[in-house]
């Protein structure tokens, strides 16, 4: 009965942050944990949970997150066209070999410190003699902050031999997978399928693993996005844009609705477009080297007046107004600390912050997202997958590439021990499909 207990009143507790921040009015409920006891039954949790449903919005809430497609391009800001350079296909394979790598790279790094503060990491690293970050992060077992636990020993400076298992790499070759499978035409239920075929569900969290659950279940999609999901806006679909994205390069308009495509499974507005913005932006990044240019195609693909639009907007005004990255970091605690720590819109914030201050440099780039804190190895590896397109393999700093062996070890059936520079040339044909299927 504890753990049913603790479960349930989580999930409650959670739901009605969430609904908080989607700009419901929860007073009526603020003190309903208070009056749960462990005699409360299953079904008085339930209907609790169930009247959340009548809910309405707080008067002055004003943004407009639709999670439908045809609600999402009805709220788009005025067309942005994309300026591309013009690549030959050699080229233009560097650089999706570079996506690849600054993924593996940022996510590498940013591991052994995930879900630790700024403040933590910063105090493990003057510890250690490594602050500020310029390589991957040391292990020192007798530091004077063993408060601070570092872990995953084999994503740490000098025990580095292959990209190690995260689900942050998981995702991106699902989204490969997918693309090879299904091809341009894919649909969330192809997404679903692959999911419950090759998604081990251990391996997996939050908004995801309740998708999954909901998919056993055989709850109908989009249902499983919502649910018992309170994580339906946390960060897990922003960190599964690259596959799409990759196969969709030059294409932003196309990314995003691959993106969104794959997100509904388990997300709902700027869960959404969390996959959306990202998905258009890595895709872009192949073809427009300007950090400012990026932003600024990539917002053209969500709603214009939803919160995570807002927030890039501030993030891009700071960033004209700051000195430094640090103080841009302060403003991102003040306005966004209040999300979970593995929220879509705080960890975006601290992905775009990382981009304008890195200046299209793969390690200032990498190294401000994971000295920033929270969602380490997910932020830099989104920032380093956008730096890695945008730069291609050869233009990418040996240090930061060459200890994975071009060797990536993965928990998806079929991709473990698989060869990077060959999920590249993968990811690359997928390209190829993608801009013919748009050709005919």
């Amino acid at each position: 009965m504890t753990d049913f207990f603790m479960s349930t009143a989580s999930l409650i507790k959670n739901e009605l942050i969430q609904l908080e921040e989607e700009g419901y009015d929860i007073s009526a409920y603020t003190n309903g944990l208070t009056s749960i006891g462990k005699n409360t039954s299953q079904a008085e949790f339930l209907s609790m949970y169930e009247n959340f449903n009548t809910l309405e919005k707080r008067p002055g809430f004003l943004y407009i997150e639709p999670s439908d497609l045809e609600g999402i391009r009805n709220c788009l800001p005025s067309a942005r066209s994309l300026h591309m350079q013009n690549r030959g296909d050699e080229d233009l394979k560097s650089h999706f070999l570079g996506a690849w790598l600054g993924r593996c790279a940022g996510c590498t790094l940013g591991k052994p410190v995930e879900g630790l503060t700024h403040d933590q990491i910063k105090t493990y690293l003057q510890a250690v003699d490594a602050y500020p970050l310029n390589d991957f992060i040391p292990l020192e077992e007798n530091h004077p902050q063993q408060e601070f636990p570092i872990s995953w020993e084999d994503t740490t400076k000098g025990n580095i031999n292959t990209m190690p298992q995260d689900d942050d790499i998981d995702y991106t070759l699902i989204g490969l997978y997918i693309m090879e499978k299904f091809g341009p035409t894919f649909t969330t239920i192809d997404v679903g399928e692959t999911w419950l075929d090759l998604l081990p569900y251990n391996k997996i969290f939050t908004a995801e693993r309740v998708a999954y659950r909901n998919l056993v279940n055989e709850i109908p999609i989009p249902k499983t996005a919502i649910h018992h999901n309170p994580y339906r806006e946390w960060i897990g679909a922003q960190i599964r844009a690259d596959g799409f994205a990759y196969a969709a390069a030059g294409y932003p308009d196309i990314a995003a609705e691959f993106a969104f495509r794959d997100a509904r499974l388990s997300h709902t507005k700027n869960g959404i477009y969390g996959e959306m913005f990202f998905a258009a932006m890595e895709a872009s990044a192949f073809y427009v080297d300007d950090i400012d240019e990026l932003i600024e195609i990539a917002l053209g693909q969500i709603p214009e007046n939803c919160r995570f639009s807002n927030m890039a907007h501030q993030v891009q005004q700071w960033h004209k107004d700051d000195s430094n990255w640090q103080t841009t970091w302060q403003h991102i605690e003040k306005e966004f600390g209040h999300y979970s720590l593995i929220h879509t819109i705080n960890n975006a914030a601290i992905i775009l912050a990382s981009l304008l201050f890195g200046e299209g440099d793969l390690e200032r780039t990498i190294c401000i997202s994971v000295m920033c804190g929270w969602d380490t190895d997910c932020n830099a590896a989104t920032a380093g997958s956008i730096i890695g397109a945008m730069k291609g393999s050869d233009r990418l700093p040996g240090k930061w590439i060459t200890p994975f062996n071009d060797t990536i070890h993965s928990a998806i059936m079929g991709f473990n021990n698989s060869k990077i520079s060959e999920l590249a040339l993968r990811s690359w044909k997928t390209y190829q499909a993608t801009k013919s299927f748009l050709e005919r």
